[in-house]
């Protein structure tokens, strides 16, 4: 089905009704610049009044709000709105051509500000323009249009509380079994380790967080955090002895950063086309300027019952578990001193296959995507 009028309306004017009254055959729009392909069958007409003004409100990840001014003089003969909608950095893709399927958005005129909602045209986090014209159906089915109104860049927002908790609770599908661990540990270059502690006195510093994950996460370049790793070995429990990060280790003990008094939230769930899947987690101590932010966007989760990593007391002990089938990725919000575990060589090997540094999700995985802008 082409690329029209998807949820484009008032709430009074459903996108079936929009569809309904349109001849999609007979649609043939001219471009920004005002070309027209030959047999359009859309005629100018000055009368027409020029959007102009144009205001964007309400933006989220997959949905905004528009409107705009107009002249009064025949604004009783417009009957749709015609929206051109591009990302920004490919303004001239979306152009009409003779026969071309319309990929436009068209809408019956309705009050402003209009709601324009879509997730197969509408993307988290990526810039847009868009341009206006005014149009008046007649009764042969073809159209008179107006002049297109300037064109406005607008950029769409990052994922909600909502979106996250979609995503949250299909990776609850897939984590499987919880295993026992006792350590959080995060593989580097020596030169790293070695960077730590001659200029910040020996304590790892948080960073922003790259924009691997999911496209709309919310604390892609903009978390700043300790990466850290938990998954075992099945076999022996402990931490596997290859990685693709680096061949020096720093481990630290699981109840160092992760406790009663930190909060735990649920980041991210993707894959790189691959089999396995990555769940983000994120540990802030209490109060602390990363629980501050991650409480303002990301699901909170409960430390002692959730589906990948656990922290509860069992005979005056803390005990850890991780869920075995996905790889965690642990973001400790705060600096950690390398005083409080150790450093050490590791005997594997160095994967980088498995490096998911700047990684992109793969869009088509029906298992960690979910129905808005991927």
């Amino acid at each position: 089905a082409p690329r029209l009028a998807h949820t484009m309306s008032s709430p009074t004017s459903p996108c079936e009704e929009v569809i309904k009254n349109l001849s999609l055959e007979a649609i043939q729009l001219c471009d920004r610049d005002g070309n027209k392909s030959q047999d359009s069958g859309i005629a100018e007409m000055e009368e027409l009044p020029v959007p102009h003004n144009i205001k964007i409100s309400n933006i989220t990840c997959d949905s905004f709000k528009i409107s705009w001014e107009m002249d009064s003089k025949s604004k009783d003969r417009i009957t749709h709105y015609f929206i051109d909608l591009n990302k920004k950095e490919n303004k001239n893709s979306n152009k009409f051509k003779h026969k071309d399927v319309p990929t436009k958005l068209v809408a019956k005129a309705v009050p402003l500000p209009m709601t324009v909602r879509g997730h197969w045209f509408l993307s988290p986090r990526t810039e847009y323009t868009v341009a206006v014209q005014t149009a008046s159906k007649q009764v042969d089915g073809d159209y008179v249009v107006s002049e297109w109104s300037e064109i406005i860049e607008f950029c769409t927002a990052d994922y909600s509380k909502v979106h996250l908790t979609q995503l949250l609770e299909k990776a609850e599908v897939i984590a499987g079994r919880m295993l026992k661990l006792s350590v959080f540990y995060r593989n580097q270059h020596k030169e790293y380790f070695d960077y730590m502690r001659e200029h910040h006195g020996n304590a790892m510093q948080p960073s922003v967080k790259d924009n691997s994950g999911s496209h709309g996460s919310p604390i892609s370049g903009k978390l700043e955090g300790i990466f850290f790793s938990c998954n075992t070995e099945f076999n022996t429990g402990k931490p596997p002895q290859d990685s693709p990060y680096g061949r020096y280790r720093f481990e630290i003990a699981a109840e160092k950063l992760f406790n009663p008094n930190t909060n735990l939230y649920f980041g991210d769930f993707y894959c790189m086309y691959t089999a396995y899947h990555y769940v983000i987690l994120v540990i802030a101590p209490v109060g602390s300027p990363g629980d501050e932010f991650c409480k303002q966007r990301l699901p909170q989760l409960n430390i002692k019952d959730n589906k990948f990593l656990t922290c509860d007391e069992e005979d005056g002990v803390m005990v850890y578990h991780h869920a075995q089938d996905v790889i965690l990725e642990v973001i400790y919000t705060d600096p950690v001193d390398l005083s409080l575990g150790t450093v050490a060589e590791i005997t594997g090997h160095q994967l980088m296959s498995l490096s998911t540094a700047n990684a992109k999700k793969d869009p088509s995985c029906k298992t960690c995507n979910i129905s808005v802008g991927r």
